[in-house]
């Protein structure tokens, strides 16, 4: 089956512990993705080589997979360089996600989408805006997502929930449209499909204990005093 139809109309589990965590182990990360595959995730999220390999050797299920840095001259987190593309092809990535904004960035979109063809991978486009979409879908991008709406200098503020006038935006476009980013409740995850989504990704709601034990630790200490 073709690794977008495995994955349209289903749930994408971020397993992306918090860095230097309790959870933050490879073997964790698998653990945290077969136990997402066992729940009915159609495909996980994965962040680093060493988490990807572990993940591989645990789920079927296609991987989106991507390498986070931080860079002293751009913001650009995500997959930035050819040779981060390269490895996550080795390791086993179906898909591979990159910053598809328009800031400063040591490789361009254009050479990133070509490179993850390159490998046999489909690219996924971490998008922040509609002209994000516009230029990811014509440079090759197989996934527009959501995933930095709101995360961006120029879309800081956008405001709580997940942004369905995106995701809205993106469907008219055409192509697999990823809703991404601040999903954090089920009903918001199905507000998504029902803005036109192909699929949802979840994660910190799902996988970083730590965020979600400050929620309800919050809560309670409110209504106590």
């Amino acid at each position: 089956m073709d690794r977008l139809d495995q994955l349209r109309g289903g749930l994408v589990v971020s397993c992306q512990p918090v860095g230097g965590g309790a959870m933050d182990r490879p073997e964790i990360v698998a653990a945290m993705a077969a136990a997402a595959v066992a729940g009915g995730a159609a495909g996980v999220r994965i962040e680093g080589i060493a988490n990807l390999r572990a993940v591989r050797a645990r789920v079927a299920v296609p991987i989106i997979g991507l390498v986070k840095r931080d860079l002293p001259d751009s913001a650009v987190r995500i997959t930035p360089w050819l040779d981060d593309v390269r490895a996550l092809a080795d390791a086993g990535a179906d898909i591979i996600a990159y910053d598809a904004t328009d800031r400063p960035r040591p490789e361009t979109t254009a050479a990133l989408v070509a490179a993850i063809r390159a490998a046999g991978a489909l690219a996924m486009a971490d998008c922040a805006t509609l002209a994000d979409g516009e230029r990811a879908r014509d440079e090759g991008a197989a996934i527009l997502g959501t995933t930095l709406s709101g995360y961006t200098e120029a879309t800081a503020g956008r405001g709580e929930g997940v942004d369905t006038g995106l995701i809205r935006a993106f469907r008219k476009l055409g192509g697999f449209v990823m809703a991404e980013g601040r999903v954090n409740t089920p009903e918001l995850a199905a507000d998504a499909m029902a803005a036109g989504a192909d699929a949802v990704t979840v994660g910190t709601a799902l996988t970083r204990l730590e965020h979600v034990t400050g929620w309800f630790a919050r809560a309670v200490a409110g209504a106590r005093r």
